[in-house]
């Protein structure tokens, strides 16, 4: 070969290694940020080329998909479409042509959309025999009837307001409302219309913030639900070691290093009452009393037993419930009554009732049960897992005899069920600076039937601020609508 042609050979060869070496770092190194890049109209486009899979609770689908406009403006083929939007928005989350997807939606997108690589078998499948790809199911844990009666219960009492119910030996969660709520179908497309729906239901311009996920990203100070918690500690670090043990509670009681007492909520039978009759009659003084002689380090350790302090993953992710770490006597007082510094979501309140039914054992929740393939094979199966032991199964039972005794005889007789055992507490939480906002009502509970097993444990907290101060209270207000999702629940069974 002559020189010229050598040298046009080896500038050919070289243009060629440069082209393979683009190639290379394009499909490999630059692929995720490309298919990513929100300019990438073509990742989009085929998103939404076919019908998403369904989000099913009980069999039935909540969801689904409808092919958009043909006005030529949008080349996005199928938007989605929910049952009951409102009810199941809190589980579902969005999928929106123009907003991204939230919860559910989001972490099961994959799935969903059928892109995920669990699928390959399948979409290798399809492929070779030219069907067009389809999205998977992702089966809930959820039930219907207490979802309903969750979400109807805080739409008819109205102002704001969650609710979460568990099944205790395992961990599913049954329900979790959220009021007010919102419909993911209004803006599920691409158009203006989708654009001033979505605008409407943005915090700037809606000050009940709809889209806030009440049951799981909210946090509210638990008040007396949390002295179940304290009861625990009690019990667990052998400070009482029964129901019916009298306490050291003396009245009145002065908060160590202040000049303050700690008032209970009328004329209570509170002095030195035992801890079934303190937590019957909600005392403040016994129970802020045994945090603070407990100590900071002793009801933090239960608390985090119990959950608190640590991020909840359903796997939609659940704000973390507080307790704090380096109070004084009279600050840790003030926070085992579920005031000062404690917060909690429903899902961590859930959780308290849900470990103590299940006899000390605390169970991880979670909302999905199953993820299946277009052709209903299962891909993934979510187990039961044990998270903590809050409780030993004796302590256990003493508390849920104390808790039995509150609704049987205290402050939550509106909780009752014929032919059930319930325990619940209530609470009623101060709320803004000095109280000077309506309190919080509250009230946990869990059902148990004649053969000793528990099939559901259940937080609501109810926020109204039109409501009569007077005539707010946990038993008032949340009880009864604990009450309708447990016998949901409990008719189910039979």
């Amino acid at each position: 070969m002559n020189k010229p042609l050598r040298r046009i050979a080896i500038f050919c060869g070289l243009l060629v290694l440069t082209l393979l070496l683009r190639d290379n770092y394009l499909q490999y190194v630059r692929a995720d940020s490309l298919k990513d890049d929100p300019k990438n109209r073509r990742v989009t486009i085929a998103r939404y080329a076919t019908p998403r899979g369904d989000i099913i609770v009980g069999g039935d689908p909540i969801t689904g998909s409808t092919e958009t406009s043909k006005s030529g403006l949008n080349d996005l083929k199928y938007k989605r479409t929910y049952k009951n939007g409102p009810m199941w928005a809190p589980v579902t989350g969005y999928a929106s042509q123009a907003f991204g997807a939230t919860q559910l939606e989001s972490l099961e997108d994959g799935i969903l959309t059928g892109n995920d690589d669990r699928l390959f078998f399948r979409k290798t499948l399809d492929m070779i025999t030219g069907k067009e790809q389809q999205g998977g199911n992702v089966v809930t844990t959820l039930n219907a009837a207490a979802q309903k009666a969750a979400f109807d219960g805080l739409r008819k009492r109205g102002g704001k307001g969650a609710v979460v119910a568990l099944e205790p030996s395992t961990g599913k969660i049954l329900a979790l409302a959220s009021y007010p709520s919102y419909d993911p179908s209004s803006f599920a497309g691409n158009t203006n219309d989708d654009a001033a729906a979505w605008k409407k239901l943005q915090k700037k311009y809606n000050p009940n913030d709809p889209m806030l996920n009440r049951a799981l990203r909210e946090t509210y100070p638990p008040g007396s639900t949390f002295k179940v918690v304290t009861a625990a500690a009690a019990l667990e670090n052998g400070k009482y070691t029964s129901a019916d043990q009298r306490t050291d509670s003396p009245l009145p009681w002065v908060m160590p290093g202040t000049s303050t007492e700690l008032k209970n909520e009328g004329n209570i039978p509170c002095e030195n009452a035992t801890m079934r009759v303190a937590l019957q009659f909600s005392c403040n003084t016994v129970f802020g009393k045994i945090g603070s002689d407990l100590g900071n380090d002793k009801m933090l350790e239960e608390a985090k037993k119990f959950g608190f302090d640590s991020e909840q993953f359903t796997p939609v992710r659940a704000t973390a419930s507080v307790f704090s770490d380096d109070m004084n006597q009279s600050q840790t007082a003030l926070s085992s009554i579920g005031q000062y510094n404690t917060a909690a979501t429903p899902l961590q309140m859930a959780m308290v009732a849900s470990a103590v039914a299940n006899d000390g054992k605390l169970m991880k929740p979670y909302m999905v049960d199953e993820l299946q393939s277009s052709n209903l094979d299962p891909v993934a199966k979510t187990e039961p897992e044990e998270l903590s032991r809050p409780l030993s199964p004796k302590n256990a039972q003493i508390l849920q005899d104390m808790m039995q005794t509150v609704v049987e005889k205290g402050t939550g007789t509106n909780a009752r069920i014929n032919g059930v055992k319930v325990g619940g507490k209530t609470g009623t939480a101060q709320h803004g600076v000095e109280n000077s906002e309506n309190p919080y009502a509250w009230f946990i509970s869990y059902a148990k039937l004649p053969d000793g097993s528990s099939p559901v444990a259940v937080a609501v907290v109810i926020e109204d601020e039109s409501a009569n101060r007077d005539d707010i209270s946990g038993g008032g207000l949340a009880a009864p609508i604990a009450k309708n999702v447990m016998e949901a629940v409990v008719n189910a069974k039979k």
